[in-house]
């Protein structure tokens, strides 16, 4: 990545593939080596690389511990390999070789000074005196000198004195599996009560455990949950305005009752928050908090450190803004004042405060609007005392700069998928975040919507857009997230023309009734509990997109590096018209004839169909299905006939 900048991407259990070209100037034999370590240690581990084709050479290594590896790739001429190549072809064209089994004796000599003591080496002796030894019969040392075992056991020892080494040592980060694979829930504990005149408590919020863990979620994502400035605290639906009970927005943090290191009395204290998280372990669910490097203008740090902050020229504080969009109850804070040193290594505390209390998930709001610098030395410095620590950048900014941001250390981004809902944008956007060199260090987290983001696509296409957006979420990527309400596909604008919510949860307190007849969360649990049984789906690498006669109708399949589990996802895009057509099969990709026969199981209905040859007939109506979830089962011997259960697809999805 950027010539060995940052680091490449993996987690553990993983095999890193390194390529390189490897060549020299002639004929001579050479050979190949990646060479790792875990950063730290002195002693590089040696696996010896292969030609695949052309002058490029491959070999992978396995990274099994958290943290940072490095690696690089050494080519050297093998004289061994030169040798007994040299010498076949003159045995071969029936020339004299005496001078080279002699030569190949020295060769030989030379090398058991990089043996150690043993029968191996006692071995190799043997045919080195026989090959050094004039009167020594020219058939006998023939095959003495092109005995595959020899060259196997010097191969095991080459002469690296004359290596040349890549001029970089290059490195991956190591992470654990829920950095590359996870469902996030997003939900506000304060509205996990019934009261909407009060905060509920962490001890209520402690209800929903039940609820969330139902759905299939791994993560459960909390917005701030520190205490909530005062002084131009906002009132329902972004207003300067509010009355006396309002509860402000919990991204406005600190009061007199602390700061990013307190909680919100409403909703308890740091013991409950403790036993919160204890109780959701317990349901399976790990906590990931919003971390917001901003301050309310009650924040201790605002008093304690005024260097901390901008000021204008009358030496106010400067607010954030974001026009038209001002938040006056949040002060920005100046990472790069005289005191920046100091501000560096009280935010970095905030995260290992945290960490102190079994968090390791941190959602990381803007982050584009704080020094890359910072980003890189405190992620840096986080992981190596906590290796296991993941960190998730909201940052829906500028293409390179959301790159850079992933390149510096956040294990997940968020992305634009949101923004991303006709067939065309689906796969060019697709394409480049599994198919380019993007994927090594870029994981995508799709959010389906957000505290901010309601989408006029969710806003206009009723529950089957829910329906549609979940699919997509969930089977295009291996980590997405929604925020809570999204279930209930909860659709009103603040105003038309706006991603906003009417009545947004930042705002004010929004209890749910969960149980609510329509609810997605019964297909939600589904979907999730095929993401845990079909590693094809854990994986954002073995994505590939097929080819439809209706631009309606998105067509794509995905597999694991490794293993034959095998998923296809067809998805009608319109959620308002049923939408029909065929679809194409990649049967030679899946290593099939073109009039081969697969059997496919509907996940989600656990239909059975039958597809026969490369184009085969889907119909979804969004009223009905808005999409099929197929494991597909690659038989070449399967024929026509079947059982009552297995039907033509046509002939199911046609009625």
């Amino acid at each position: 990545v950027d010539a060995g900048r940052f680091p490449i991407k993996r987690v553990t259990g993983d095999a890193v593939v390194v390529s390189a070209d490897v060549h020299a100037d002639g004929h001579d034999v050479i050979a190949a080596s990646v060479l790792y370590r875990r950063a730290g240690d002195e002693t590089w581990n040696h696996v010896p690389m292969q030609a695949i084709e052309n002058d490029r050479w491959q070999a992978p290594f396995p990274v099994d511990t958290l943290g940072r590896y490095e690696y690089t790739v050494e080519g050297w001429v093998d004289r061994f390999a030169s040798w007994r190549l040299d010498l076949s072809k003159k045995v071969e064209a029936g020339r004299d070789v005496s001078p080279e089994l002699l030569e190949g004796g020295a060769i030989i000599a030379d090398a058991l000074t990089r043996f150690p003591e043993g029968p191996e080496a006692h071995r190799v002796h043997q045919v080195q005196r026989t090959l050094s030894d004039p009167a020594t019969e020219a058939g006998r040392g023939v095959a003495a000198a092109l005995d595959a075992e020899l060259a196997a056991v010097m191969a095991a020892h080459p002469d690296r004195s004359r290596a040349t080494r890549f001029g970089r040592v290059l490195e991956v980060l190591v992470e654990r599996e829920r950095a590359r694979f996870a469902a996030w829930y997003e939900m506000f504990p304060r509205s996990a009560g019934h009261d909407p005149s009060r905060s509920a408590t962490f001890d209520e919020a402690a209800r929903m455990l039940p609820y969330v863990s139902s759905m299939g979620f791994d993560v459960l994502y909390l917005p701030p949950v520190h205490p909530i400035g005062r002084s131009f605290r906002k009132g329902p639906n972004n207003s300067l305005t509010p009355a006396p009970g309002d509860p402000g927005s919990p991204w406005a943090i600190g009061s007199e009752e602390g700061g990013h290191t307190a909680i919100e009395p409403g909703l308890g204290t740091l013991e409950d928050f403790d036993r919160f998280v204890a109780a959701a372990t317990g349901h399976g669910l790990e906590i990931a908090l919003d971390i917001a490097f901003q301050a309310s203008p009650d924040h201790p740090y605002v008093r304690e450190h005024p260097a901390w902050f901008r000021r204008r020229p009358d030496g106010t504080i400067k607010y954030a803004e974001n026009p038209p969009k001002k938040y006056q109850d949040i002060y920005p804070l100046n990472f790069e004042s005289d005191d920046w040193q100091a501000l560096w290594r009280e935010l970095k505390g905030v995260f290992e405060f945290w960490i102190d209390r079994g968090v390791k998930i941190f959602r990381v709001d803007n982050p584009h609007t704080k020094p890359f610098g910072f980003w890189e030395w405190t992620l840096a410095e986080i992981r190596r005392q906590h290796p296991d620590t993941i960190f998730l950048s909201e940052a829906f900014t500028r293409p390179k700069v959301m790159r850079y941001l992933a390149k510096a250390g956040f294990s997940q981004s968020y992305s634009y998928f949101t923004w991303r809902n006709s067939k065309e944008e689906i796969v060019e956007y697709f394409t480049e975040l599994t198919r380019t060199k993007v994927r090594e260090y870029m994981r995508a987290n799709l959010f389906a919507n957000t505290p901010d983001i309601l989408h006029e696509y969710l806003q206009h296409g009723g529950r089957p857009a829910f329906q549609v957006r979940l699919v997509l979420a969930a089977t295009l990527g291996a980590s997405y997230g929604i925020y809570s309400g999204f279930e209930l596909a909860e659709n009103a604008p603040l105003r038309e023309g706006s991603e906003e919510y009417l009545d947004s949860e930042k705002y004010q307190i929004r209890p749910r009734d969960y149980q609510q007849a329509g609810s997605l969360a019964e297909m939600i649990g589904r979907i999730n509990a095929v993401r845990r049984d079909h590693p094809a789906l854990q994986h954002d690498w073995g994505l590939a997109f097929h080819r439809t006669d209706n631009p309606e109708l998105l067509a794509y399949s995905k597999r694991p590096l490794h293993g034959d589990d095998l998923i296809m996802v067809v998805v009608n895009l319109d959620p308002s018209n049923m939408q029909h057509g065929f679809v194409q099969l990649p049967l030679i990709d899946w290593g099939l004839t073109p009039n081969s026969t697969v059997e496919v199981l509907d996940l989600l209905s656990r239909e059975r169909y039958v597809w026969r040859g490369e184009w085969n007939y889907v119909r979804l109506d969004p009223q009905d299905r808005v999409a099929h979830i197929l494991h597909v089962r690659i038989d070449p011997d399967a024929r026509s006939a079947g059982t009552e259960d297995v039907k033509p697809m046509a002939a199911a999805l046609g009625r």
